[in-house]
């Protein structure tokens, strides 16, 4: 290498005017520059990864740092701080006003723990926290991250509803996303740490989603007579209660009356027996006048002593004429029943206008 060297030196030197001095000069010159290649400066957003013939050799941090020159070390300068992030499900394509993004479906369809199909699109947000293991204990880190990335939502959609996910409650589904990510790439010591998961567009694929619509549709039908009905038996179960304790107090109040009638008509039995006992003729005619007086209350009657009976004509009085008959009884009285009443040929007129 040094013969080789040497003779492409003296091919672009001048035949005339160098000196064994010179060229040793020019040589220590050339090897100086050589030896100040090495130098490197570190940015704060970065970190100095030091490769010592291919292996790793050393991290160094900001500022400025020397390596031996190349091809001896050379140095990688990653970014630690910058925020990275990767679009899965869609891809954004153009710049500036012309930029919009287009969907991948192969990355973007999950199947929901309720076996519905759901079209995913999330960034994910992460930044390098270990330069040496991101550059050299993966090959691919952000194909790694990204395949990652894409399992972690599967699995994590694959054990939820689809309703918490259509909906703005997607917090918790990012947040085990997140964490899952971590943990299996804390397991390959990629050196990397998950900042964030956004789910940005989540909708049914376009082949399924009127037939979703449908469904759902059918299941907040579904709810609101569900509502309904329980609504309806909240009203109507009270009501029902209220009507059987009504019925049993209307029950028990009847039960109270009755129980104090018997309980009066037996006193009233014993009174009226205490009586019939001290002067049993006369309670018996008293018994019998009270009763007859109940029984003939509501209708014209006329009250005819035996003995004179022969001796009265019947007459209809003229203010019932062009009118129906009242209805009379004759009541013949028993002798000593009548004995015992005032004077029966007393002739007058009753409450009813008739005439005794």
């Amino acid at each position: 290498m040094l013969r080789r060297a040497w003779a492409w030196v003296r091919q672009h030197l001048p035949s005339e005017g160098w000196t064994i001095g010179t060229i040793a000069l020019v040589a220590v010159g050339a090897i100086g520059l050589w030896l100040l290649s090495g130098l490197y400066f570190v940015s704060t957003h970065e970190q100095g990864v030091v490769l010592r013939f291919g292996k790793f050799v050393a991290v160094t941090g900001p500022g400025p740092n020397y390596h031996l020159p190349w091809p001896i070390e050379t140095v990688e300068l990653p970014e630690v701080t910058t925020t990275h992030q990767i679009n899965i499900g869609y891809q954004q394509v153009g710049e500036g006003d012309d930029a919009h993004n287009e969907d991948v479906p192969g990355e973007s369809l999950m199947l929901t723990g309720d076996e519905n199909i759901v079209d995913v699109n999330f960034t994910v947000y992460w930044v390098i926290t270990n330069a040496a293991d991101y550059l050299f204990n993966v090959e691919k880190p952000d194909d790694a991250i990204k395949a990652v990335a894409e399992s972690a939502m599967r699995e994590v959609v694959g054990q939820n509803q689809i309703g918490p996910i259509l909906t703005e409650d997607r917090g918790p589904v990012e947040n085990q996303v997140r964490e899952l990510m971590q943990k299996t790439l804390a397991s390959y010591h990629i050196g990397v740490t998950i900042t964030g998961v956004k789910m940005q567009n989540v909708d049914t694929p376009d082949q399924v989603r009127d037939a979703y619509r449908d469904v759902q549709a059918a299941r907040a039908d579904q709810e609101r007579m569900r509502n309904e009905a329980e609504a309806y038996a909240n009203k109507i179960i009270p009501e029902a209660r209220g009507q059987a304790a009504q019925i049993v107090q209307q029950a028990e109040a009847y039960r109270q009356k009755a129980i104090a009638e018997a309980s009066g008509e037996a006193r009233r039995f014993s009174s009226v027996l205490a009586e019939y006992r001290k002067a049993p003729e006369i309670t018996r005619k008293r018994m019998y006048l009270e009763t007859m007086s109940q029984i003939y209350a509501g209708v014209n009657k006329v009250i005819v002593d035996p003995a004179a009976g022969k001796s009265i004509i019947p007459y209809l009085p003229a203010q019932t004429l062009g009118k129906a008959p009242p209805e009379t009884v004759t009541v013949t009285a028993p002798a000593a029943a009548v004995s015992a009443a005032p004077d029966s040929n007393t002739q007058g007129t009753d409450s009813k206008g008739g005439t005794p």
